[in-house]
């Protein structure tokens, strides 16, 4: 029986995160693609590089799920890996994967899961720069959007962004200085590379890839999703005659009583009580997807986002409208305009009109207009049990 070698070199994948920008209803890594988490297919990353000791720092109620994907994704190096509980802390859960790496390991790579489709291109390079002498490395993009310094919504100054440099994972390290920056550190850094540059060692960089994006957002997250399973060109239940616009309507309604704050037309009313559902409840959110899937012939909410779809459990309006202008787009049609009207006794809409309309058309690339009104104290939106919102939207050929 042959013996294989212990490997040099270790990466630590952090999956430990709340995911509470994504809102996803729970931690990130463990939220799907496809038939997969996100946690997966960053160990894909991770172990088409170079052979490395693997260990998986996920939330102490997660480690079982965690150590499924692991050995799942590991294959026949599944005695490679190694499930940990996390910290309260990035920094802390980093601290519990370092403290499992074996005794014979001379260079540690830091990765986030959040980075899920980063390549195995670029754990090579960072292995290839450290094994070169450097001390600590960073695969990084340059900035190619104008950078500006702001306060509040204030405009200060320009950034010059020559020297400017988007940070990526995995950063990788000589164990022995990164184990040094942690026993010394006394303050919380945002990233490794931080830590170690506070110890007083030299960071360089190597060439990152566009493909290892973080996924924080429920945007990000259909970004990752069009590059891992891109939407299916649909076949709208249409006649052969040349399309025209086409007009949609679409109802929604949502009881109040659910936990957390009130989440409609795209924001948060703190303060309000919030709306039963699926998701967020989001009724006007709701109502625009229907009126757009109907005008385009592509089914209702419940084909595309029901119950059947756990990744929606608690997802707010852009993840939703995002994901239908995607499928619209599949489907040969662009937005014209979309006009929805609420029907409650609360909130008061006008003071954030303007807000509720820029969150909407922002998502769906095509203006939006929000109206509401009350219904005089009649029905259950008159009664103030829930809200009712009514939707109307234009999409045309693209």
């Amino acid at each position: 029986m042959s013996i294989v070698p212990v490997p040099r070199v270790a990466v630590i994948v952090v999956a430990a995160g709340s995911g509470q920008r994504l809102g996803a209803g729970g931690p990130k890594a463990f939220v799907g693609l496809d038939a997969h988490t996100i946690l997966r297919h960053a160990l894909r990353g991770v172990f088409g590089g170079p052979d490395a000791q693997v260990i998986v720092v996920a939330p102490d109620d997660r480690v079982g799920d965690a150590q499924t994907d692991a050995v799942e994704a590991a294959g026949e190096h599944r005695d490679l890996v190694r499930v940990v509980a996390g910290g309260a802390t990035r920094q802390a859960s980093v601290a519990a994967g370092l403290a499992a790496v074996w005794p014979d390991v001379e260079v540690v790579l830091v990765h986030d899961a959040a980075r899920a489709l980063a390549p195995a291109s670029v754990f090579a390079r960072v292995v290839a720069a450290v094994d070169g002498g450097q001390d600590a490395v960073v695969p990084v993009l340059p900035v190619v959007d104008t950078v500006k310094r702001v306060e509040g919504a204030t405009v200060l100054t320009g950034v010059d962004r020559a020297g400017l440099a988007a940070a990526q994972t995995p950063q990788g390290f000589r164990r022995d200085v990164l184990e040094t920056a942690y026993r010394v550190a006394s303050a919380e850094h945002t990233d490794d590379a931080a830590l170690v540059q506070a110890a007083g060692f030299p960071v360089f960089t190597v060439a990152g890839d566009e493909r290892s994006f973080k996924i924080t957002t429920p945007a990000d997250l259909e970004r990752a999703r069009g590059l891992v399973a891109p939407i299916p060109p649909v076949v709208a239940a249409l006649d052969a005659r040349p399309m025209l616009p086409r007009v949609g309507v679409g109802t929604d309604v949502h009881a109040f009583g659910g936990d957390g704050a009130l989440w409609l037309a795209g924001l948060e009313w703190p303060g309000e009580q919030g709306l039963q559902g699926h998701s967020d409840g989001d009724a006007v959110a709701h109502a625009v997807v229907d009126a757009l899937l109907a005008a385009a012939g592509l089914g209702d909410i419940g084909t595309h986002f029901g119950t059947d779809h756990p990744e929606y459990a608690g997802a707010h309006a852009a993840a939703f409208l995002v994901r239908t202008r995607a499928l619209l787009a599949e489907a040969g049609f662009a937005i014209g305009n979309v006009s929805v009207q609420v029907q409650a006794n609360r909130p008061r809409f006008a003071a954030r009109r303007a807000e509720a309309e820029a969150v909407l058309s922002a998502a769906l690339g095509a203006p939006v207009s929000v109206s509401a009104t009350t219904t005089d104290g009649l029905g259950f939106t008159g009664a103030g049990d829930g809200v009712a919102a009514f939707a109307v939207a234009l999409v045309v050929p693209a």
